[in-house]
C-alpha cells in the first residue's frame, strides 16, 4: 500500500510568547495501526500517515519525519512533539525490566497484597497475575518515618552499602518508604548509596544517563508525594518496569530525530520535556489518546460548543471521555491490572477499531474485538497479508468506505480479496455477506455505545446535552449511529480527523503537575493559612522548573486544586484550592445529595499545575488537490441499498446537506446516515445532527 501525504496553506499560525521560536514543529503519534504526523513549517501544515511498525515504533516516526522533511537545511531547527504507546504496551505485554523494590522491612509484599480485593468477586479460585517485582528481587532495610516526616528509626549505612551487591542483576531500582511524602530524606540516602550521588537520570537536554552501566532508580517521593502506601509502590514500581525500554527507544528517536527539542506527551494532557519523560514514564502512559481529548476540548472552544463526549476511533482500539468544558483527569486509573496514581486523563478505552477481527464464537454468536489485525498484516483489504475480516473490511463491502479515496486518494483497499472470507464468515452465521457485513458493524457499534454510557449515563450525566467529538480514523464511520443511540445533541467532526491526536499534541500545554499530601483539619486554626502556603510553595517549585527550560514566566498560569473530604471518610472529592471547605462542601451537596453542615473537612492533597500556553495552529484547511470526483455510492444500510452522493470535504456547500452522504477527506471518511445533515461551521468543523 502507498503511503500518502497532504499539504495545505495554512494562514496566520501563531506562536505563543511563552515558548521558544522554532523553525520547524512536528508532531507524531504513534498508534497501533497507523503513525500520524503533522508537521508545521512557517505557514504550511503537512499531514502524512504512515504504518506503524510495533516492533519499534521509532521506525515509522522516523520514516515519516524523513518523508515530510527531506533535505534539512542548514541550522533549521526541529521541535519534535510526540505521543507514544511503548509504556503502556511494556506494562500491558509484561516486556519491562526486572525490577528490585526497595522498603521497609516487614513492607516487603505491599506490592503484592495491595488492599486484598478480588478480581473475580465470585470465583471459587480467584487469579491474580503476579507482581511486576518477584519476591526474590525485593529487599527490606532498616529505618522508619513516622507520618510527620520525624525520625523514629534511622537507616543503617552499612546496611546501604551492601544493597548494590543484595540487588543482584536487577535492571531497574524502585524506592517506596514508609510516609516518604512526609519527608523523603530517607528515599534520598537509599538513591544515593545506590548510584554514588548520581541517580542516572538525564539531563535537562535529554542527555543519556552519564552512568549506563547503572540501573535506573525510580524514587517514590519524587513520582508521587503522596500517602496512601500500596497505589504509591505500584506507581514507582510501575515506572521503574517500563523506565529502561522508554529511555532505549527515546534515545533511539532523539539520535535518529536529530530535534533540537523533544517534547512527549504527557497522560494528564500537557507535554513533558524528553528529560521527564525518561525519568518518569509511568507519566506517558496514556501518551497519544491524551493529545486527541486534549485537541477535542480546544476544537470546541473555537466554535462554542465544549460539553463533549469524545470519541477517538482508530485501528486497533476506540478511547473515550467525557469532556464538561474542561479536561477531566483521575487518580484511580490503571494500565492493565496495574494501579497508577498519577494524574491520568480520563478514558475508557475498548478494544474496537477498525481493525478489530470479526469472528464466530462457540456458541454459534458473532464476536467483534478485541483482537486487533493491527498494522501487521492489518485488514484484508490493505493488501498486506491479512486473512480475518476487520471492521475495516465491513464497511467496504458496505459501500461506506471508497477503495479509490482512501489516504486522500493515494492508496487503493481491495474490495475484492474480502468477498471470500467474508462469504466464510456468513456461512458461519447462516446469513449472506451483507446482513454479515452489517452485523460486524452493529456488534462494534454496540461494543462502542457501551463504553460511551460508561463515562455518561453511569455516572447520571444525560448525553443529551452533550456534542460526540468524533476523531480518528475510522470514527466518522460510526460517529451518527451511535450519537442517536446516545440522545446527544449531535457529531463534532474536526479537519483530519484522523490526525486529530497529533494536532491536539500542537495545541497542548507544557505542564508541571505537582502534588503534596496536606493532611490539615478544618477543626485546626492555621489550616487553611497552611494549606495556601503548601499551594504556594508548590506553584515556586514548578515555575522555576518551566522558567529553567526557557518559558517566558509571563506566560505561565497555574492552576490549584485540593483533595479534601470529611474525617472518617476514605475518599476525596477534588475541588478548586481557594475557599476549599466551602467548595467541599458544595461538591459532596452536588455529587451525593446532601452535605454535613459544620462537620470537619480534611485537606488531604494539594494538587498544583503549572502550564505554558501550547501552539496555536490553525483548524481550517485549504481546498484539496485536484481528484477526480466520486458522484454517487451504493451504500448498505439497515437492509437497503441507498443511492448516496459522494463529496470532497473541501467541495462541501455552504449549506446543510441531508443524509445519506459519503464526505472523503486525507485522514477520514464520514457517513451521514438517512435522517441526518451535515454543516459546515466556522473553522471547518462539521456538525451533524439529526433532521428536525
Amino acid at each position: 500500500m502507498t503511503d500518502g501525504k497532504q499539504e495545505a496553506g495554512r494562514a496566520g499560525m501563531s506562536r505563543p510568547h511563552g515558548q521558544k521560536s522554532t523553525a520547524v514543529v512536528v508532531a507524531a503519534d504513534a498508534g497501533g495501526t497507523f503513525t500520524d504526523l503533522l508537521l508545521l513549517r512557517g505557514e504550511s501544515l503537512t499531514a502524512l500517515k504512515v504504518p506503524s511498525t510495533p516492533d519499534d515504533p521509532s521506525r515509522a516516526v522516523l520514516e515519516g519525519l524523513r518523508t515530510l522533511l527531506g533535505e534539512r537545511t542548514g541550522g533549521e531547527e526541529l521541535l519534535l512533539i510526540h505521543g507514544t504507546t511503548v509504556a503502556t504496551n511494556a506494562v500491558l505485554e509484561r516486556k519491562g525490566a526486572r525490577v528490585g523494590l526497595i522498603t521497609n522491612r516487614g513492607f516487603e509484599d505491599v506490592v503484592e497484597i495491595g488492599r486484598q480485593d478480588r478480581p473475580q468477586l465470585y470465583a471459587l479460585v480467584g487469579h491474580r497475575p503476579p507482581p511486576l517485582v518477584s519476591r526474590e528481587d525485593r529487599h527490606g532495610i532498616a529505618g522508619r518515618l513516622d507520618t510527620e516526616g520525624r525520625e523514629v528509626t534511622p537507616v543503617e549505612p552499612d546496611e546501604l552499602a551492601r544493597l548494590a551487591e543484595a540487588l543482584g542483576a536487577v535492571e531497574s531500582i524502585a524506592i517506596c518508604l514508609l510516609h516518604s511524602y512526609a519527608s523523603d530524606r530517607h528515599e534520598e540516602a537509599v538513591a544515593s548509596a545506590l548510584t554514588g550521588g548520581n541517580d542516572g537520570e538525564g539531563g535537562e537536554d535529554g542527555s543519556a544517563p552519564p552512568h549506563p552501566a547503572r540501573p535506573p532508580v525510580s524514587v517514590s517521593s519524587r513520582i508521587l508525594p503522596e500517602f496512601r502506601e500500596y497505589e504509591r509502590c505500584s506507581t514507582t514500581v510501575v515506572n521503574a518496569f517500563v523506565a529502561p525500554r522508554m529511555a532505549r527507544y527515546l534515545t533511539r528517536l532523539r539520535e535518529g530525530a536529530e530535534a533540537t527539542e523533544i517534547r512527549v506527551m504527557g497522560s494528564a494532557g500537557g507535554a513533558l520535556p524528553l528529560s521527564r519523560a525518561i525519568s518518569e514514564p509511568v507519566r506517558t502512559v496514556l501518551s497519544g489518546p491524551a493529545g486527541g481529548v486534549a485537541g477535542a476540548l480546544e476544537h470546541g472552544r473555537r466554535v462554542g460548543r465544549t460539553r463533549l463526549l469524545s470519541f477517538d476511533m482508530g485501528g486497533t482500539s476506540t478511547d473515550v471521555s467525557m469532556v464538561p468544558d474542561r479536561l477531566l483527569t483521575t487518580r484511580e486509573g490503571r494500565v492493565g491490572d496495574q494501579p497508577v496514581a498519577i494524574p491520568l486523563m480520563d478514558i475508557h478505552t475498548v478494544g474496537a477499531g477498525g481493525g478489530s477481527i470479526a469472528r464466530v464464537d462457540a456458541g454459534g454468536a458473532l464476536r467483534v474485538g478485541p483482537e486487533s489485525a493491527g498494522a501487521q498484516p492489518g485488514p484484508i483489504s490493505y493488501g498486506r497479508g491479512g486473512t480475518e475480516v476487520t471492521v475495516t473490511d465491513a464497511n467496504l463491502w458496505l459501500g461506506r468506505l471508497r477503495p479509490e479515496g482512501f489516504l486522500g486518494g493515494t492508496a487503493r483497499l481491495d474490495r475484492d480479496a474480502v468477498r471470500e472470507p467474508l462469504e466464510a464468515l456468513a456461512r458461519e452465521l447462516g446469513t449472506d455477506p451483507d446482513a454479515a457485513a452489517e452485523g460486524v458493524i452493529e456488534v462494534a457499534d454496540a461494543t462502542m455505545e457501551r463504553a460511551l454510557r460508561v463515562i455518561s449515563v453511569e455516572r447520571g450525566v444525560d448525553p443529551d446535552d452533550f456534542h460526540l467529538f468524533s476523531f480518528g480514523g475510522a470514527g466518522g464511520l460510526h460517529a451518527a449511529e451511535l450519537a442517536g443511540r446516545l440522545g446527544a445533541r449531535g457529531v463534532l467532526v474536526p479537519p483530519d480527523p484522523g490526525l486529530a491526536s497529533a494536532w491536539g499534541m500542537l495545541a497542548a500545554p507544557v505542564v508541571r503537575d505537582r502534588t503534596r499530601t496536606l493532611l490539615r483539619s478544618s477543626d485546626d486554626p492555621a489550616a487553611e493559612s497552611d494549606v495556601a502556603e503548601a499551594v504556594r510553595e508548590i506553584e515556586r517549585v514548578g515555575r522555576a522548573e518551566l522558567e529553567a527550560e526557557g518559558l517566558d514566566p509571563d506566560s505561565l498560569s497555574v492552576t490549584a486544586r485540593i483533595d479534601a473530604r470529611y474525617r472518617g471518610q476514605s475518599w476525596e472529592l477534588e475541588v478548586p484550592a481557594e475557599r476549599w471547605i466551602e467548595a467541599f462542601h458544595e461538591e459532596h451537596e452536588a455529587r451525593y445529595g446532601y452535605r454535613r453542615e459544620g462537620a470537619v473537612v480534611e485537606a488531604v492533597t494539594a494538587r498544583v499545575r503549572v502550564s505554558a500556553p501550547g501552539l496555536s495552529p490553525p483548524s481550517t484547511l485549504s481546498p484539496e488537490p485536484e481528484r477526480r470526483a466520486h458522484e454517487r455510492a451504493q451504500v448498505r444500510w439497515r437492509g437497503r441499498t441507498l443511492d448516496t452522493p459522494v463529496y470532497w470535504r473541501s467541495a462541501l456547500p455552504a449549506e446543510a446537506l441531508p443524509g445519506p452522504a459519503l464526505v472523503l477527506e486525507y485522514s477520514s471518511t464520514l457517513w451521514v446516515p438517512p435522517g441526518w445533515r451535515v454543516l459546515r461551521l466556522e473553522g471547518e468543523l462539521l456538525e451533524l445532527s439529526p433532521e428536525p
